[in-house]
């Protein structure tokens, strides 16, 4: 699957009118993540889990395709509330909620929500009586990135006595969700919480609940993450046809959130320091862990580095520019020699890392501008054009 990737020259014409460090976000790559997991997911609906980019651009686009905002706080709910996104294409997808929270769902009209223990089942019939309600299940899985199961999710077999507390509290016990971790590479997760979740739907209704709704949440990887070693086409078909196989009257939707915005955004940044220490180069940048880089530390990430130049290739560690000992990028990656001044692209970034950002040390928060509001998309989408109409009258005259 094509990824959003700057050229070397569209990098250093944006750096001719944007001071660096700065981001370029494509709401078209969103788009078309979008569209792919509509495609090979036909029987899930999608709530984007705006916790990994809530760039407000991003959010329009993906409210206008017509999905659904997995939500976490007060916070998110209104900034989709201010974007004119409603209550009903929300969920207070977070296990453990606060007043704030609470209060912000009962006023936008946010009325589904999850929760993994009893400790909330008060907190939510509070604030919104009658609200609809899905307990989390811990699931196991030992190929995820990020693994989320420690931490939420109620043992399967505590599952059922939490929903029928709920709707002894008045609330509307309508299903169950689990998510697998992030970044997960193997089907086997989900095949395994499909089936532990179908018997407990057929153990629900034995005892009178009626549940309607699947939240599978997300961990699906970034489309195309080099050495992915996975086929996210392959993968989501085979979850598809377990979920049509497995709940075929059911609402089941995911959480998707690095998925459809991972590979939608590159960083510009430049190089304002060059050393030699430890018997090689060292070239500082004017962005680190503490800004968009954010996700190296928080996310588990690397984020894929590209230099431009031509001569000999050395091994060399790049750094941040704060005043931090832990504020390295990259070591020992082979790249041309790097002059300050000099631009460095890097990819796939972003999920996890603006999200994460901060001022430490006073350094500000690096911009995003969109991809499609810039004169190097429109050229670039006319250089395209103009190629395939040369290609298609090429064809015609082979055919001749």
């Amino acid at each position: 699957m094509k990824e959003f990737h700057l050229s070397e020259e569209e990098m250093n014409q944006l750096a001719e009118r944007y001071e660096t460090p700065f981001l370029v976000a494509s709401a078209t790559q969103v788009e078309a993540n979008y569209r792919f997991m509509r495609q090979h997911m036909p029987h899930v609906g999608i709530y984007y889990a705006m916790k990994a980019n809530p760039t407000p651009q991003i959010l329009q686009h993906v409210a206008a395709l017509g999905a659904c905002f997995d939500v976490a706080s007060a916070g998110e709910m209104a900034q989709l509330a201010a974007l004119g996104v409603v209550g009903e294409r929300m969920i207070y997808a977070n296990p453990v909620k606060d007043r704030r929270g609470l209060r912000e769902a009962a006023a936008i009209g946010v009325r589904r929500m999850t929760f993994d223990d009893a400790s909330e089942i008060a907190k939510m019939a509070q604030y919104v009586p009658g609200a609809d309600v899905l307990v989390r299940v811990a699931v196991r899985n030992n190929k995820a990135l990020v693994d989320l199961n420690t931490k939420f999710g109620a043992p399967p077999e505590q599952a059922l006595p939490l929903l029928l507390q709920a709707r002894e509290a008045g609330l509307n016990p309508i299903g169950i969700c689990f998510h697998v971790g992030s970044q997960s590479l193997s089907t086997a997760a989900y095949e395994e919480a499909l089936i532990l979740c179908r018997g407990l739907f057929q153990q629900a209704a034995e005892l009178g609940l009626a549940l309607t709704d699947l939240d599978i949440g997300g961990g699906f990887p970034v489309p195309a993450r080099e050495g992915l070693g996975v086929d996210v086409a392959a993968m989501m078909a085979t979850i598809d046809r377990e979920v049509a196989r497995l709940f075929p009257d059911t609402a089941v939707w995911c959480e998707p959130g690095r998925f459809m915005c991972g590979n939608a955004m590159n960083l510009v940044t430049t190089v304002i320091g060059t050393k030699e220490r430890q018997g090689g180069p060292w070239y500082i940048l004017d962005e680190g862990v503490y800004g968009a880089l954010s996700g190296i530390i928080f996310d588990h990430w690397s984020y894929p580095l590209h230099c431009f130049g031509t001569g000999e290739r050395r091994k060399a560690t790049f750094a941040g520019p704060s005043c931090d000992g832990i504020d390295v990028l990259y070591r020992d990656v082979e790249v041309p020699a790097q002059q300050i001044g000099d631009h460095v692209l890097i990819t796939e970034i972003g999920s996890y890392s603006t999200v994460s950002a901060t001022r430490f040390n006073g350094f500000s928060l690096a911009p995003v501008l969109l991809w499609e509001d810039l004169p190097e998309s429109r050229a670039r989408s006319e250089r395209e054009a103009q190629a395939a109409r040369e290609a298609a009258q090429l064809a015609e005259e082979e055919v001749v």
